[in-house]
């Protein structure tokens, strides 16, 4: 009778300890999948620190007629530019997903919830976007038309787009924008591409990005 409630304890221990493990390792994808995947070059002379307080990126879309745009606002969670002989030359900016706003600041709205859904940004899953620069064309002393790998929702494509971009006192100011076909990145809500008889609630696959960026040592 002992034997057999030792095994039955035996048992009942060795269940609970697998359960236990089971759910720690849960919880760690769960926060290993949430983390941010960008590592810094702190320290290194060549690069300057983006500056995510001061640094920001609003965002625009709208329907295909042009009328009844939104737009709102998107952080920086960290980045850094590459600066050699006072030139841009390269660099990598992560944006987070969970902080998007509406134009009154507004994140808890019908709005600012449906973009971070399935149907648009997927942000549970996708909690961060990025853009690394592959090449710089200079185009005058202040202006510089940039490529870079731009991620979103996984899925990465280059872009190209131009940039104002000046040093002074040790301090970078970069002001560009940067427009994209978001079908590209598997955001097909209300796409002609993708649903028909729309009618008037088709909705541009155009998104706008206007960034401005500051990043010192």
């Amino acid at each position: 009778m002992n034997n057999k409630l030792s095994i039955n304890n035996l048992t009942l221990f060795i269940t609970f300890l697998a359960f236990s493990c089971r759910a720690t390792a849960k919880e760690e994808n769960k926060i290993n999948s949430t983390a941010s995947p960008l590592s810094l070059h702190a320290g290194n002379e060549k690069y300057m620190m983006i500056d995510t307080k001061q640094s920001v990126l609003t965002w625009k879309g709208q329907n295909l007629s042009g009328l009844n745009s939104q737009t709102g606002y998107i952080y920086i969670s960290k980045g850094e530019l590459m600066i050699e002989n006072g030139q841009l030359t390269g660099g990598t900016v992560e944006v987070d997903m969970n902080t998007i706003e509406d134009k009154n600041h507004g994140r808890d709205n019908k709005l600012v919830n449906h973009l971070k859904d399935p149907d648009f940004f997927e942000v549970e899953k996708f909690p961060y976007a990025t853009i690394a620069i592959t090449s710089v064309v200079p185009v005058n002393d202040k202006n510089q038309n940039i490529t870079g790998n731009l991620t979103i929702k996984g899925i990465t494509h280059p872009v190209t787009f131009p940039v104002k971009f000046e040093v002074r006192n040790g301090i970078v100011k970069a002001d560009s924008k940067l427009v994209i076909d978001r079908t590209q990145w598997d955001v097909r809500y209300k796409s002609s591409k993708f649903y028909d008889k729309l009618a008037n609630q088709t909705m541009s696959d155009s998104i706008e990005f206007h960034m401005k960026i500051i990043a010192r040592k």
